[in-house]
């Protein structure tokens, strides 16, 4: 984040407000904010349903991990942005190599082995079975 805060003049024009203004924390309007992961996790009886939104990612550097009921899911993101006047030197550059990944738990512990991924428009598809409950073993005391 920058050091740099934006006064604006609309917001008021004593020097409390501005002082307020210029303690909190703003956003540069050139930065490139790091790009979040949002997700969807539906239920039924078999399997729960996870989606994400991980645009401008290739499928190739996705990861997908499952523990039990703990499942993470880690992204290599890239994302270019280059502004040019006619002469083609550069006046502005945008640009965000980095990772986004979530991690979250589930109410059910999930069969990793069966478990289907698919890729399609920016949007991870997890469909992640429900493992059988075990039974309880009765244990003999000898």
């Amino acid at each position: 984040m920058s050091n740099l805060r934006l006064l604006d003049p609309m917001f008021g024009h004593d020097f409390d407000t501005a002082l307020r203004r210029f303690f909190s924390p703003s956003v540069f309007e050139g930065e490139a904010a790091p790009p979040k992961m949002r997700i969807d996790v539906t239920e039924n009886d078999k399997t729960f349903t996870v989606k994400a939104d991980i645009p401008g990612v290739k499928k190739e550097d996705i990861n997908i991990s499952v523990d039990g009921n703990v499942v993470s899911i880690n992204a290599e993101t890239r994302s270019e942005k280059e502004t040019k006047d006619s002469g083609d030197k550069v006046l502005r550059s945008e640009r965000y190599y980095g990772s986004v990944s979530r991690t979250f738990s589930l109410g059910q512990d999930v069969d990793d082995t069966k478990v289907d991924a698919k890729y399609a428009d920016g949007v991870l598809t997890l469909d992640l079975p429900k493992k059988a409950p075990t039974p309880a073993s009765k244990i003999v005391v000898q």
